[in-house]
């Protein structure tokens, strides 16, 4: 029966029940994006095809046609499909379809990088027909000679190949594939180094100085010896690992980001007090512990009276993985799109808190050190707490930033700043001795003359610590205007408004996802996008810049339509208005590998 007479017989259907309006008032159609969702994997000999059909929604088994589009345009025959079933005269499919294309039957025709073409049409059983869908996707293929194959393979089929080439993998895809395709003392091993490796970006750094001050403020009589030390770091990283874990988990269950839910405002404000009132207990203002009558019960559970201080050390290990650290890298990523797709909860999760025990690590080595480097009690240890109360201001001032405005942020950069030059003793009227003495002078000099360039910084609407002036200098920065431009912009996103800006675009599109509590998202509009060599690229993309600090619906809805978690991500639209899945990339990229990575998008 042909797709005409069905209209027909809908439209006399809805005519008949009373007219349009009743209709749509009574039924909901799925939308394009709702109604088909088309994945893919690429395995060593094939390419797997996975097309996800809404409720009630089939597709024709004669329209759906597997081609090669680029290099050449050619159509893919050797291809097994599942049996289609009749419907009204039809052969359809509904439900999953799985289909295996064997690689040789595109790389026998093609070398190098390819895109692979999907196409098809399908109608809903409730009375509309879609317009013909197009999937595109991007491979790297094969290339060379037969000689420079073979030596691809080998390098591949070593774990310690793997392991470099996966490490500087920023695609979230890629990495979900590694958990599906490769063995569990393989992927253990590699998120463990994943986490050694995120151990060392700056979404970490601001744990330090908390576990450093929870083990100077435990210490006994300013005594802090390794054993204690290294035990309460244990119980903070194990804390940490576990929330990362269970996060991830509910994530790649449920789609659920707990960690964005963790950056409201009075959430924000609550941490930050909570650093403030520990910066004043670590100045010496007042002492911060639990009543003696809970101390005696923990120490009486606890032999060697270790276990003070437990619950509290666990506590701020579980707040600082959901506050401080809520950027996203790509293997963490990848563990929850694997767990997502395969609710495969044991292995992910397995993969997950090994990653966070590897990062982790230096907040066992500081336990370690505390015990062994820390001064001894004395004028050396009031100095310590100090400097670890400075510290924790900076980290409450950290906080806010994520909800206060650039230049009131700024300002309180500056008081700090300022401060710190006071409390160095800059205007003591002392004269320094030594070379202690001068430098400590210098240095004090120095963060005066900082806090003064923050101030201005913030009174004149700068947005950067790093560059106070900027408004004081022009800058021919592509993203510079959208980066900067009314935060307003940035927010309200909907994938309808996404797709039409896209489709407005003559160039291939560049998406930045970001949020205000996102240190590495920062760390991209600071480092990444203001390079000489990545503007250079960017001139020939179109830039849109999208905030997801509200954590809206329809952030959440952008997030799930292109099977990302959190931020930063980056994705890609050719000029042709197709979705680049093979080019997305997630966390912080260095300059000259994003550089690289668009000038292989074609322009």
């Amino acid at each position: 029966m042909s797709n005409i007479i069905k209209i027909f017989l809908v439209m006399s259907t809805i005519l008949l029940a009373g007219g349009f309006d009743t209709v749509s008032k009574k039924q909901k159609f799925l939308t394009p994006e709702e109604a088909f969702q088309v994945s893919t994997l690429k395995q060593e000999n094939s390419i797997i095809v996975t097309i996800s059909l809404g409720e009630k929604i089939h597709i024709y088994d004669k329209s759906l046609r597997f081609k090669v589009s680029k290099p050449e345009m050619f159509e893919i025959t050797t291809i097994e499909r599942p049996k289609a079933h009749t419907l009204d005269g039809d052969n359809v499919h509904e439900g999953q379809i799985v289909v295996t294309i064997p690689s040789k039957a595109i790389e026998s025709k093609v070398s190098g990088a390819y895109t692979l073409l999907i196409e098809f049409e399908g109608c809903s059983d409730t009375g509309i027909c879609y317009q013909p869908q197009k999937f595109t996707f991007d491979f790297k293929g094969t290339s060379g000679s037969a000689k420079e194959e073979n030596k691809v393979t080998k390098e591949e089929s070593s774990v310690f190949g793997k392991i470099e080439s996966l490490t500087h993998e920023g695609n979230t895809g890629k990495i979900a594939d590694v958990l599906e395709t490769e063995s569990s003392f393989f992927v253990i091993l590699l998120f463990f180094i994943f986490g050694l490796l995120l151990s060392l970006t700056p979404c970490i750094f601001p744990m330090i100085p908390i576990l450093s001050s929870i083990i100077v403020s435990q210490s006994t009589d300013g005594e802090t010896n390794t054993a204690k030390a290294f035990f309460t770091s244990l119980v903070y990283v194990l804390s940490m690992a576990v929330t990362y874990t269970v996060v991830g988990l509910i994530a790649g269950l449920l789609g659920a980001d707990i960690q964005a839910a963790m950056q409201n405002p009075w959430v924000l404000t609550l941490f930050a007090a909570m650093f403030v009132g520990l910066a004043f207990s670590l100045f010496g203002y007042y002492e911060i512990g639990l009543p003696m009558s809970i101390q005696s019960k923990l120490t009486r559970v606890s032999d060697n009276a270790q276990s003070k201080g437990i619950l509290g050390t666990a506590i701020m290990g579980f707040l600082s993985a959901l506050i401080v650290g809520p950027c996203v890298a790509p293997p963490l990523g990848g563990a929850i799109l694997f767990i997502s797709h395969t609710g495969d909860a044991l292995l992910g999760g397995t993969a997950l808190f090994v990653m966070s025990m590897g990062m982790g690590m230096p907040l066992l080595l500081v336990g370690v050190g505390a015990g062994k480097f820390m001064p001894r009690p004395g004028g050396w240890m009031t100095k310590v707490s100090q400097i670890f109360g400075l510290m924790m201001l900076g980290l409450a001032i950290f906080m806010l930033a994520r909800i206060l405005p650039d230049t009131l942020t700024l300002i309180l950069w500056s008081m700090l700043t300022i401060g710190v030059a006071l409390y160095m003793g800059l205007l003591n009227g002392k004269d320094p001795s030594g070379v202690g003495g001068y430098l400590s002078k210098l240095f004090a000099i120095l963060f005066l003359v900082y806090g003064i360039s923050l101030f201005i910084g913030g009174i004149s609407g700068a947005n950067s610590i790093l560059k106070p002036f900027e408004k004081f200098t022009s800058s021919t920065s592509v993203v510079s205007e959208v980066v900067h431009s009314d935060t307003k912009n940035h927010r309200g996103y909907s994938i309808e408004r996404l797709l039409a800006e896209v489709a407005a675009s003559e160039k291939p599109v560049v998406v930045d996802f970001g949020k205000d509590s996102c240190t590495a998202c920062t760390e991209l509009e600071m480092i990444t996008f203001p390079a000489a060599q990545v503007q250079a690229e960017l001139k020939d993309f179109t830039f849109i810049k999208i905030d997801l600090t509200d954590n809206t619906e329809d952030d959440k809805a952008i997030l799930k339509k292109y099977e990302l978690f959190g931020t930063p991500n980056i994705i890609f639209f050719d000029k042709n208005n197709n979705y680049l899945a093979e080019k997305t990339l997630t966390g912080f990229i260095k300059p000259t590998v994003f550089a690289e990575h668009l000038k292989g998008i074609e322009k």
